[in-house]
């Protein structure tokens, strides 16, 4: 009678060895430095600084605007009347103010 054959236990390590770098480089993939959620993680920043940027071109092309409108070659007076109202506080001599 032939006693039926075993694995060796060296095949037995390789196998373990090969299975625990395969779950490591698997979780190394996802979650690492690297992997697919940091991928994900960098694009919605991505997105929001886009955004963020757009906001910004967006406010500075209106004060360039207005910039441009109270410069010495370009005097736009209903912008300078709103202004002085605004930040100096003056009025007209024929307006009644209600408070």
């Amino acid at each position: 009678m032939s006693r039926p054959t075993r694995p060796s236990l060296g095949a037995f390590a390789f196998f373990a060895a090969m299975f625990v770098l395969g779950v490591y480089f698997t979780f190394a993939a996802v979650q690492g430095d690297f992997g697919l959620f940091r991928r994900v993680e960098i694009a919605a920043e991505r997105d929001a600084l886009s955004r963020d940027l757009a906001r910004l071109q967006d406010e500075i092309a209106r004060m360039e605007n207005l910039t441009r409108r109270l410069s010495d070659d370009y005097l736009d007076l209903d912008l300078l009347d709103q202004q002085a109202r605004s930040v100096l506080g003056l009025l007209r001599a024929d307006e009644i103010v209600i408070r």
